[in-house]
């Protein structure tokens, strides 16, 4: 409803569907307007840190983008040439972007280049296929209550939005919250994937979107997003640093696990003020990354997840921004390879360490700003009209 103006009748529409209807809708949201990209095309030695990337370390990433791209006319031609190009070393990946790809510096409608850039990972968890008395908190996969709509048919502008909701009589009400989910309210016995040994543990693993469940036997499980109950995400280091339980610099993902240690009693609340719940499926053993949102494998340290309404994913995106908690550059080709409910806005990059524990310890305190340029083919739309 929030990408509509004013004066639109479908918000007025869809608000009756979801007061009235049997139609499965999202729960209304607060009104914001999409973010408006400005693609400014410049020319590559505008790029500061271009020249001294390592090139080659992002060209196997971005032959895994290429398989979703080149189903995209855009892009074909370019995914096909680096196909047929041997194993690039670092100046022959360069001139290869730097002959296919047009660099364009992101910025928002107000002419803002810098934004924040946040970290993620895969983290592992100890778990159990059964729930034993050491593991009590399960991950579900997705409920068979839960109700989905594509509207994409009906209005192509919101193709990229799915609404959500659970039949109440001959009524569609929003589906179950985290605190109902939590204490029982949504029929989901049965539907228990793994059960893990920490109920904090768990919330990240939700945040993140995958990980990995070690278990009793010595084996290891992955997981991975399946389906979302349709509730806004919500930030509980906000809620922490708006009580005056933690400043700002304290709300790291490593903060906030240390806060839950030591008030046990407050934790369930503070999880619950995100309403926002995650289901999982079990994922095939693989030894490469957790599949993001284009369908390929992450790769740690070269795909980002970003706001796909402001950067086409898929596309090759150079980061310049600093390492967690410091001052020192961090200035790298990425791969545009995921999305996220937390990463929202034009210049706006979750930055994807890889698996275990010092990727999540990068991950846990990375919250910089950064500057972004996307790379698109020199035969788009926005190429052909903007040269730099």
């Amino acid at each position: 409803l929030r990408y509509y103006p004013k004066n639109s009748l479908l918000p007025l529409f869809l608000l009756g569907l979801l007061t009235g209807c049997a139609v499965p809708i999202k729960p209304p949201v607060t009104s914001v307007p999409p973010p408006t990209a400005v693609l400014k095309a410049i020319d590559w030695s505008a790029i500061d840190g271009w020249r001294d990337n390592d090139a080659a370390s992002a060209w196997q990433p971005f032959l895994a983008s290429c398989g979703a791209l080149k189903k995209q006319a855009q892009w074909q031609a370019v995914c096909e040439a680096a196909a047929r190009q041997a194993p690039a070393d670092d100046t022959a990946a360069r001139v290869f972007f730097e002959q296919w790809l047009l660099p364009h510096q992101l910025a928002t409608n107000e002419g803002k280049d810098a934004g924040l850039v946040t970290g993620y990972y895969e983290p592992l968890l100890r778990g159990s296929r059964t729930r034993t008395g050491r593991y009590q908190f399960p991950l579900y996969t997705v409920p068979d209550d839960m109700l989905t709509i594509d509207l994409a048919s009906i209005y192509p502008d919101l193709k990229q939005y799915r609404l959500r909701g659970r039949l109440q009589g001959n009524r569609v009400v929003p589906y179950f919250n985290r605190a109902e989910i939590d204490n029982g309210a949504a029929p989901l016995a049965g539907k228990e994937l793994f059960w893990v040994d920490d109920a904090v543990e768990l919330f990240f693993l939700q945040i993140q979107g995958s990980g990995r469940i070690q278990l009793e036997n010595g084996d290891t499980a992955r997981v991975g997003y399946a389906d979302q109950n349709g509730h806004p995400y919500a930030s509980i280091g906000k809620k922490l640093v708006e009580r005056g339980e933690l400043t700002l610099d304290q709300a790291s993902m490593q903060g906030i696990k240390r806060w839950g240690e030591q008030n046990q009693a407050k934790l369930p609340e503070l999880l619950n003020t995100n309403a926002s719940y995650v289901f999982f499926r079990e994922l095939p053993p693989s030894p490469n990354g957790p599949p993001g949102a284009l369908g390929v494998p992450l790769t740690g340290g070269r795909s980002i997840a970003v706001d796909p309404r402001a950067v086409p994913l898929g596309a090759p995106v150079f980061l310049s921004t600093t390492h967690p908690n410091s001052a020192e550059p961090l200035k790298r080709l990425m791969l545009a390879q995921d999305t996220g409910g937390a990463i929202k806005g034009v210049v706006r990059a979750d930055f994807f360490w890889g698996f275990g524990e010092e990727a999540g310890k990068q991950a846990g305190a990375m919250r910089q700003q950064g500057r972004m340029w996307v790379l698109l083919p020199r035969n788009s739309d926005s190429a052909k009209t903007q040269k730099p």
